[in-house]
């Protein structure tokens, strides 16, 4: 069974467009998934199926400014104005709407890329609310030049050029994703080696990844990023929370590993129980590549099954 759900954005201005994906059976769960910066939650079909075989309801939206939502608002690259809360907000409204229908099961969250960042904020805030969390791609502290975005756009949205989009812009904030790729053609290469796999990234008429972000949203990604640092912030996060800490150690939006490790660093310090698991050899996507994906979706349905076990 599929829900289409749709809901007022934290921003105001955008109807959030999402997914609740039913298994023909009695469902032992919920597994809310968050995706990443310029892609959408339907390039997760293979994983949401796997979920869904395992027995677990799969809930899924479009960040605002991305994939269906965009298109809907006419908003590709915009998120609003108010704030590197937005996403976060906005899922957890989706959860709102996803235990409406299905009350009294078990809720856990699992989150890419961004969306790992995303999850991250969640359980800070709404920890207590899931039963366990997954961050996947795990973005670590120096995936970016937080400092340098910030002096560079926080002058340009404070100047009402929030609106406007420099290409150049993601390029400077991202350009160091590319240290060790060899040969760049698409511009997405560091996401996995799998040719085909980056280029349906490439070609997908709903990845907003090579459409302009705009100058606040891209504000608002670096805050998120810095939102999630440090002792501090693992220090919000219930310590009974289980946490799933993935990624390939080649991916460098996880410094290869280095990051990945850090945030789990963070929350050992802290007293939390994280299960850390570097893939070796692989890029950013896990969960895409043709030889890795069903491992990676039996990791987290191992992890989850353990959860309710317990």
């Amino acid at each position: 069974m599929l829900h289409e759900v749709s809901f007022l954005s934290y921003n105001k201005r955008d109807y959030v467009q999402g997914w609740i994906y039913v298994p023909a059976c009695q469902p032992k769960g919920i597994v809310q998934l968050v995706h990443g910066f310029g892609e959408h939650s339907r390039r997760y079909l293979h994983m949401i199926c796997a979920f869904m075989e395992a027995g677990y309801i799969v809930a899924a939206d479009d960040h605002v400014g991305h994939g269906k939502t965009a298109v809907v608002n006419n908003t590709w690259g915009n998120w609003g104005h108010e704030g590197c809360q937005t996403m976060v907000e906005d899922e957890h409204t989706l959860k709102g709407v996803v235990q409406e229908k299905y009350p009294n099961l078990p809720y856990f969250m699992f989150g890419h890329s961004m969306g790992s960042i995303i999850a991250r904020q969640f359980i800070a805030k709404y920890g207590e609310e899931l039963a366990g969390v997954i961050i996947c791609g795990t973005v670590g502290p120096d995936a970016v030049p937080c400092k340098a975005g910030i002096e560079m756009l926080r002058p340009l949205v404070e100047a009402g050029k929030g609106d406007e989009a420099d290409p150049a812009a993601l390029g400077n904030l991202l350009g160091g994703l590319f240290a060790r790729i060899k040969e760049v053609k698409l511009g997405n290469e560091w996401i996995c080696h799998d040719p085909y796999v980056q280029l349906d990234h490439a070609q997908d008429p709903f990845d907003a990844f090579t459409k302009p972000t705009c100058n606040e949203a891209l504000l608002q990604f670096i805050e998120m990023i810095e939102d999630v640092k440090g002792v501090e912030w693992a220090s919000k996060v219930p310590v009974a929370l289980p946490i799933y800490n993935i990624a390939g150690d080649e991916d460098p939006c996880g410094s290869y590993g280095e990051g990945v490790k850090l945030v789990s660093s963070w929350l050992e310090e802290t007293g939390h129980n994280v299960k850390t698991k570097l893939y070796e050899g692989y890029r950013h996507e896990i969960h895409n590549y043709a030889d890795l994906k069903c491992e990676v979706e039996a990791g987290i349905v191992a992890f989850l099954d353990g959860v309710l076990e317990v």
